[in-house]
């Protein structure tokens, strides 16, 4: 079973944190930004009872050792992000995240991608750890590229499977 760290991740600037019910409204309000739909999962429109399922999601994920999801704060618990390991599969996972608007351009997701990936590398025992961006996403191939991942190849994702059709840039860090 995995386990949120204890103290909670940080490098002094932000904090990365478990997520709990007194963010629903919060995710709720933050998730209603089409920029955050657009690339990822979270539905459209989005909803309390969205953000309560996905709270829910999280903790049975965690439970089962298949994902670890964090909300990135800043010194005044303001969230800022949502950064996760995911789909754990033996020695290797996916690292998913969303910055929320008024964060944007700060160096936010750049930094809780570093500390998530260090942490999964180190505490999890992984071997390789991949960013799948969409190639209209320049954005996000370059906090890829800002947290030392590289370009590895790429995938095409079909209409059905929650996320925009296209061409996907794979990024991948491999441990040490």
């Amino acid at each position: 079973m995995l386990r949120h760290p204890d103290p909670p991740l940080s490098d002094g600037v932000i904090t990365l944190r478990a997520k709990t019910r007194h963010d629903v409204d919060t995710l709720t309000l933050l998730c209603a930004d089409p920029a955050i739909p657009r690339w990822t999962r979270v539905p459209s429109p989005y909803t309390r009872e969205d953000a309560l399922s996905w709270i829910a999601v999280c903790e049975l994920e965690l439970a089962a050792g298949r994902a670890i999801d964090w909300l990135v704060v800043d010194e005044h618990d303001d969230v800022l992000a949502s950064v996760a390991v995911q789909s754990i599969d033996g020695a290797t996972a996916e690292i998913g995240y969303w910055v929320a608007g008024h964060a944007r351009g700060r160096g936010v997701a750049t930094r809780a991608v570093r500390l998530a990936s260090e942490w999964a590398l180190r505490e999890l025992e992984l071997d390789v750890l991949e960013i799948i961006a969409h190639e209209d996403n320049p954005a996000s191939q370059g906090v890829a590229r800002a947290a030392g991942y590289t370009e590895s190849g790429e995938k095409h994702v079909p209409a059905d499977a929650g996320i925009p059709e296209g061409r996907y840039v794979v990024h991948t860090l491999r441990a040490a």
